[in-house]
Order: structure tokens, then C-alpha cells, then sequence
């Protein structure tokens, strides 16, 4: 006979990632500062005394948050780049487009934001954010246009100024969705949005004679 779990146990097995989402709602909703660990709790559905059994602060959970749900990203990213056969073109574009569906399109995509307005406040915070995500982002964009350059598929630029140039208009839908989308009811629409920056990004690196 299969001997089934009691409910008891299955929810505690549970309870670390339910405490992570629940995390990552109030971190959005009200910022890292604004967020109690108490509101934390009580959103997951435990005790305080409960939510101190996986975390000791709101650092370990916000870190938490960051591992479990951004750094999968991209190591997936990193899987992508090592083994990918295509154009160049083709590459930068599916980094794009899987990073929005799996970050920016979700609840994560409030985390940048977070860190925006959070970082002066909370620089150890920041610090393992940038350590974390935004180096490693770099590496992956920096990867794909020396590819590209190195095989003559993009033209040769500033590769440390082309990175920020990319990442700025995709951060800027974010910021926007998170501030005055969500209060002014002026919002884009993230596929044509993401569709004409990548046609203006892929357009201008390509070098002469090559079509993105």
C-alpha cells in the first residue's frame, strides 16, 4: 500500500518557498523597508515563530527570493550562451525574450526596482544584488556581443557601453510597469515594446552587409 503524507507535513515541506513568495509580494508591494517579517508571516499563512525556523532577517529572506527565483535565470542563461549554434542575433534575442518571460513578466520583475529605490538604505543589500545578478547578467550580454564582433556578425563598439545601452530601455519597462503604469493607468505593451528594441539594438550592431 502507498503510504501517503499527512497534510502537516507536506505544508512544512512547503513552507520555505511559501515564505519566499510571500516575501517577494510585500517587497514589491511595499518595499524592503515598509515589509515586517510579521507581514511576511501572516501572508504566508504561520506564526512569526514559524517564518524564523528558515529565516533569521529580511535579508536571508530577500536573498532567498534572489536565489530561488533569479539566479536559475541565469544559469539557464549561461547554458544558453555555452551551447548555442545560431547567429549571434538570434542569441541576444532569446536572452531578451526568456529573461522578460521568466523575471520581467512575473512578480520578480519588481526586484529591480526594489533595488533602485532600496539601495541607498540598505548597501549590503545592494551590494549582494549587483555581486549576484547584475554581474552576472553583464557577463552573459558581454559574451554575446564578443561573439557576435568576433565573427563579424556585429560591428565593433564599446562593448562595457553597449551592455548598459542595452539593459537601460528593458529596466526602464520595468520601473515604468512598477511605478506610473500602476497608478496612472498608462501602460506599454511589453511585446511590441521589446519587439522595437531589439530591432533597433540588433540593426545597430550589425555590421555592414549583415541583416539581423
Amino acid at each position: 500500500m502507498d503510504i501517503i503524507a499527512p497534510p502537516r507535513q507536506r505544508r512544512k515541506e512547503a513552507r520555505p518557498a511559501e515564505l519566499t513568495a510571500a516575501a517577494l509580494e510585500l517587497f514589491v508591494e511595499k518595499g524592503f523597508a515598509g515589509t515586517r517579517l510579521e507581514d511576511v508571516a501572516a501572508r504566508a499563512g504561520v506564526s512569526k515563530g514559524t517564518l524564523y525556523l528558515y529565516f533569521d532577517s529580511k535579508e536571508a529572506l530577500f536573498k532567498a527570493v534572489v536565489q530561488e527565483g533569479i539566479l536559475p535565470v541565469l544559469e539557464k542563461g549561461a547554458g544558453m550562451v555555452d551551447s548555442f549554434t545560431g547567429s549571434s542575433a538570434d542569441l541576444l534575442r532569446g536572452l531578451i525574450l526568456e529573461w522578460w518571460t521568466r523575471i520581467g513578466s512575473t512578480s520578480l520583475g519588481g526586484v529591480p526596482k526594489l533595488m533602485i529605490s532600496e539601495a541607498g538604505n540598505f548597501p549590503a543589500l545592494a551590494t549582494y544584488y549587483h555581486d549576484n545578478v547584475i554581474t552576472r547578467s553583464r557577463e552573459l550580454m558581454r559574451r554575446v556581443l564578443q561573439r557576435g564582433i568576433a565573427t563579424g556578425e556585429f560591428r565593433t563598439v564599446d562593448v562595457e557601453t553597449a551592455i548598459d545601452v542595452i539593459f537601460a530601455p528593458v529596466l526602464l519597462l520595468l520601473i515604468w510597469r512598477y511605478s506610473l503604469g500602476a497608478c496612472c493607468g498608462v501602460a506599454h505593451d511589453p511585446a511590441a515594446y521589446l519587439q522595437t528594441h531589439l530591432d533597433l539594438t540588433l540593426n545597430g550592431l550589425a555590421a555592414e552587409g549583415s541583416a539581423p
